[in-house]
């Protein structure tokens, strides 16, 4: 039975977000996403005119799933921000270790793009981002946590940066090293003094 266009839309968004993750954008041509969707070129170039407007919409839908999902970290974080920083990069740890992971999408794509400044994908990847640091620094304020923009901040530059030494080195103890990093940034500990090391799954 053929797919209606409801179907068939989504199909194609996730098709070519597996394939924009794994190989760039540059890599992947329309004919091989019309493939990987079971759709005509014909179908593709129907719902998207074009290859820029298909990654725009795929970093779109992506960010509605990942910003719904982040939402969640405050329903329950009665432990305050020791608990928000532990299911942070726990959920870090836990998501680079799937096969073949590749880090963030929105960070590798507008690296990949960072030629092309204009391009409509980089402004998704950077109201995305911002997005989610926003929602990170309400989530502190709630804990209680003074500056809590500032901490925001500096606790996305802690997973930025976790991310990309996991893909150099294939290392997830990274996720151990940032954690502490960010408890002696929130919470004012000091180095040494934490117990976290089941963050990275060890």
């Amino acid at each position: 039975m053929p797919r209606s266009s409801d179907q068939t839309r989504p199909a194609i968004l996730q098709a070519a977000y597996k394939l924009f993750r794994r190989r760039g954008f540059f890599r992947v041509g329309m004919d091989e996403i019309a493939v990987a969707a079971g759709v005509t070129k014909k179908t593709l170039y129907y719902h998207f005119d074009s290859k820029d407007a298909l990654l725009t919409a795929v970093l779109a839908s992506q960010h509605e799933r990942a910003f719904a999902e982040f939402q969640t970290y405050g329903i329950d974080l009665s432990g305050g921000a020791e608990q928000l920083i532990d299911k942070l990069f726990k959920g870090l740890a836990t998501w680079s270790a799937k096969p073949r992971w590749a880090g963030s999408g929105f960070t590798r794509l507008a690296i990949e793009l960072a030629d092309l400044n204009g391009h409509p994908a980089r402004s998704m990847a950077r109201k995305h981002k911002a997005l989610m640091e926003r929602q990170l620094a309400s989530l502190l304020a709630e804990a209680k946590v003074p500056s809590p923009g500032e901490r925001a901040r500096e606790l996305f530059l802690l997973v930025e940066g976790a991310m990309v030494m996991i893909l150099v080195h294939g290392d997830r103890d990274y996720c151990t090293a940032a954690a502490e990093a960010a408890k002696r940034l929130v919470m004012g500990q000091p180095a040494g003094s934490l117990a976290i090391g089941e963050i990275d799954g060890a």
